[in-house]
């Protein structure tokens, strides 16, 4: 009977040890990767306020896109990187 438990549990932790590394092949784990819309809540890095994608400030620093709520929070962030 242990067996028969022991072997449905191993079964099960193949299965999703199987389907997370497919979702890592296929690329569908990945994070960062932004949904298309402009609805799509982004985080302002200052002060960590959620604003829609499409009416948030941008700058893009170092190759990289930022998203702001204001014009003086994206001021205080460059201010930040700088010093």
């Amino acid at each position: 009977m242990y067996r028969i438990i022991l072997a449905l549990g191993l079964l099960v932790l193949l299965y999703f040890l199987l389907r997370r590394t497919l979702r890592e092949f296929k690329g569908l784990g990945e994070p960062d990767l932004l949904p298309p819309g402009k609805n799509h809540m982004v985080q302002d890095p200052v002060c960590k306020v959620f604003v829609p994608r499409g009416t948030a400030i941008t700058e893009d620093i170092g190759g990289q896109t930022y998203y702001f709520c204001s014009r003086s929070c994206a001021h205080k962030f460059q201010e930040q990187l700088a010093g």
